[in-house]
């Protein structure tokens, strides 16, 4: 379908051309114009709020037009569809990628990374491979499969707020994912799935997932919290970028480090959003020697020398932003002038002393080098914060129909280990249950391996292995093999 732009309709308000995977809209004089890389693909029209987008029957005339997904892209000479993967040269649309077939032993024959997509997907798989590995014929399945059940589950390594669990991720305005259950020293967010990629905003949570895949830096937002987030690198949030991770919650600081602690100070909040630590309340501290020195620390007890932060953009993410109010008051029945209670937090990078007055205020003094040896303890243990990424994905359906004409069988052969599934030679772990599941980490996949089509769906590119027996009893496409030598040959023919 070519599409064309009614000019007494259109605003000009650029929302088509942001949406364009072809960059095949140009906006001047407040109006949309056509380009030659335009496919037809139709996202124009289904973005568009004025209804001024509309699709026409007539092709362009040069124009291929694509069956590897229901979108069926029409492609002029030299240029791609919307998905990127496919290129008309000279009349013929060529996957524009070379098939990587280089892998790590163990893994599969081939990677489906450059093998293109066989639609309807009744068809056998584009690359279905045998070869002999230690004596046992092996098979291996290959398809650069279009999965609207997926998304990435984003991990950054930072004590920094970043939003409230279930609150929504937005990009350029739009929700994209949520923010999920935070886990140890890590906030995660959770982006895309079936439900947002088939909403109204579908485009843009699929470029977001691929982008976050594919090692590209993207930009979100969290209610009022800015996060550039590439995979790999540092977070930075709300423009500050993060260099350590903490080395654990403020209970466990004081549990790994009570023993130096008390060598420099008489008293230690570790301040965490999570649990902050009272050295000499806590455990720790009593098995070094410690009794409770009268200090009481501005969070909520939970147990012995445990108490729950607050969260914020402060301390060791918490709502403290002046270190001095970690101390919320002091017992002097317990406590005696001329006390060193130290305030920091689990990656040891701000600290503050006090020294505690005859009168039960506190007031800050000069950190020593004893003191500074106890933090410097805690901030070399920890880690470097970085952003990393689960893709997942669901292979149900369509997609296993190019591997044989029996999905079910091909589904138990994933979790009976019969069949091992790798995504962009990557091995994945398959969560149990019905269907095939998967997270895979990107960093392990082929670079650049992921890409999108406007159904709205991602593409990931996915692989079966297992022995040509099992292939044969899982009622393969037999008839569609091809030796590996042969594959490898072609391919460096092409090259």
């Amino acid at each position: 379908m070519a599409v064309v732009i009614d000019s007494e309709i259109c605003k000009g308000c650029g929302i088509c051309s942001k949406e364009c995977p072809n960059k095949a809209i140009l906006i001047q004089d407040k109006k949309a114009f056509i380009q030659d890389s335009c496919t037809g693909c139709g996202i124009c029209t289904r973005v568009c709020p004025f209804n001024a987008a509309a699709e026409i029957s007539e092709i362009k005339e040069g124009a291929v037009k694509c069956t590897s997904c229901p979108v069926q892209c029409e492609v002029l000479e030299g240029y791609t569809g919307a998905c990127q993967r496919y290129r008309n040269d000279r009349g013929q649309l060529i996957r524009n990628r070379k098939l990587v077939t280089d892998v790590i032993p163990g893994g599969p024959l081939i990677t489906a990374v450059g093998a293109g997509t066989a639609y309807p997907c009744c068809r056998p798989a584009p690359h279905i491979v045998q070869d002999t590995i230690d004596g046992v014929e092996m098979v291996t399945v290959v398809t650069e499969a279009p999965l609207s059940y997926s998304g990435i589950k984003v991990k950054i390594d930072t004590n920094l707020f970043v939003g409230e669990e279930g609150t929504k991720v937005k990009r350029n305005g739009k929700v994209v994912g949520m923010v999920d259950t935070e886990e140890y020293g890590s906030k995660m967010l959770s982006i895309g799935g079936a439900n947002l990629l088939t909403g109204k905003d579908g485009f843009i949570v699929a470029r977001t997932i691929v982008e976050i895949a594919n090692g590209e830096r993207v930009t979100l937002k969290v209610e009022n919290n800015t996060l550039e987030l590439q995979v790999g690198c540092p977070p930075i949030i709300n423009g500050v970028e993060d260099t350590k991770m903490r080395v654990g919650c403020g209970s466990a600081t004081i549990g790994m480090f009570a023993a130096k602690l008390k060598e420099v100070v008489d008293e230690a909040i570790i301040l965490d959003h999570h649990v902050v630590g009272l050295l000499s309340e806590h455990m720790a501290g009593e098995s070094v020697g410690m009794s409770w020195s009268g200090i009481i620390p501005n969070a909520r007890r939970s147990t012995r020398g445990r108490y729950f932060g607050e969260h914020g953009q402060g301390w060791g993410g918490t709502n403290i932003e002046n270190p001095k109010d970690a101390i919320k008051s002091v017992d002097m029945s317990r406590a005696k002038p001329g006390m060193k209670v130290l305030v920091t937090e689990t990656t040891g990078r701000m600290a503050a002393l006090f020294e505690v007055q005859i009168d039960g205020s506190v007031l800050e003094v000069s950190m020593t080098d004893e003191v500074k040896s106890g933090v410097d303890a805690i901030r070399d243990t920890c880690e470097n914060a970085r952003v990393s990424a689960l893709y997942v994905g669901g292979t149900g359906g369509s997609a296993r129909a190019g591997v044989a004409v029996n999905p079910l069988k091909v589904t138990q052969a994933v979790h009976n280990r019969e069949a091992l599934l790798t995504i962009g030679g990557a091995e994945v772990f398959v969560l149990p249950g019905g269907g095939i599941n998967f997270m895979v980490d990107v960093e392990k996949v082929v670079s650049k391996a992921f890409t999108w089509v406007p159904t709205p769906a991602t593409v990931a590119p996915v692989e079966y292995t297992m022995s040509l027996e099992k292939y044969k009893e899982i009622g393969g496409h037999i008839q569609a093999i091809k030796k590996l030598s042969q594959i490898v040959s072609q391919e460096d023919s092409s090259s």
